[in-house]
C-alpha cells in the first residue's frame, strides 16, 4: 500500500494539475502579504512606547462626519402630532383645524 510520502506526493501533483492557473496568483498575492507584515513588523519596533508600555495610537487624517442637523432628536415621529410652530415649515398643507 501507499505510505505517507507516497500519498503527500500524489496529492501535491493533483494540485498543481488542477490549479496551476491560479498558482501565479496565489504566489503574488502571498509576496504582498509577506511584504506588508513585514513592514509592519518593522513599523511595530520602530514606534516609542507609551509610559505604560502600550503604543500610542496612531492619527490617520481624514474627514469626520458628525449628527446631521435637520433630523429630530428623537428615535420615533408621532405623526398625529400637531406641528410644532417653532420648526420651519415643511412645505406640506396643514390640517384644518
Amino acid at each position: 500500500m501507499f505510505g505517507l510520502s507516497e500519498a503527500a506526493i500524489i496529492l501535491v501533483v493533483v494540485i498543481l494539475v488542477l490549479a496551476a492557473k491560479k498558482l501565479p496568483d496565489l504566489a503574488r498575492s502571498a509576496g504582498k502579504s509577506a511584504r506588508i507584515l513585514k513592514a509592519e513588523a518593522a513599523a511595530a519596533q520602530d514606534e516609542p512606547a507609551g509610559a505604560d508600555g502600550q503604543t500610542a495610537p496612531r492619527v490617520i487624517p481624514g474627514e469626520t462626519v458628525g449628527p446631521r442637523h435637520d433630523t429630530p432628536l428623537t428615535d420615533t415621529v408621532r405623526p398625529s402630532a400637531a406641528p410644532d410652530p417653532t420648526q420651519p415649515d415643511s412645505g406640506q398643507p396643514r390640517p384644518q383645524e
